[in-house]
């Protein structure tokens, strides 16, 4: 078991194969990350998995560390996953679509949230928040 207290985390839930909700957070983390310089070893980017057995399947780690080698992919079993969700108090769901891979795809809640180095739940940002802006979040949170 992998423990995160001490940094701060940045947590989202998803799927690989997201078309757009996804990639564009995960693009958003990356820039918060890039642009942190020194910081950056303060903060653990995680991206779980809310659909893990096709994700890991078709490569998590790989298509994390295609956003930024400090994203962490996460995927567990069912009740891993609903009780991580849970969690959060995220949605996810499966939704047949005949053009999706495999014939689904996944609807989920879309915040990005900030966890404090002690576990605490210190903020959600919303789909499309700027990197900007939860970059000077952070940064006010880690500089002295």
């Amino acid at each position: 078991m992998v423990d995160f207290r001490g940094k701060f985390s940045l947590v989202f839930f998803g799927f690989t194969n997201c078309p757009d909700v996804c990639p564009t957070t995960m693009s958003e983390v990356a820039q918060v990350m890039d642009d942190l310089g020194e910081g950056a070893d303060r903060v653990q980017p995680l991206f779980i998995s809310i659909d893990p057995e096709r994700d890991r399947r078709q490569g998590l780690t790989e298509y994390v560390a295609a956003f930024h080698p400090a994203i962490l992919g996460l995927s567990g079993d069912d009740a891993a996953t609903k009780d991580a969700a849970n969690s959060f108090k995220i949605y996810f769901g499966r939704e047949e679509d005949p053009s999706a891979p495999d014939g689904y795809t996944m609807s989920h809640s879309s915040g990005l949230y900030l966890i404090g180095p002690d576990g605490e739940w210190l903020r959600q940002f919303a789909y499309e928040t700027p990197a900007a802006e939860i970059l000077a979040d952070i940064e006010k949170r880690i500089l002295p």
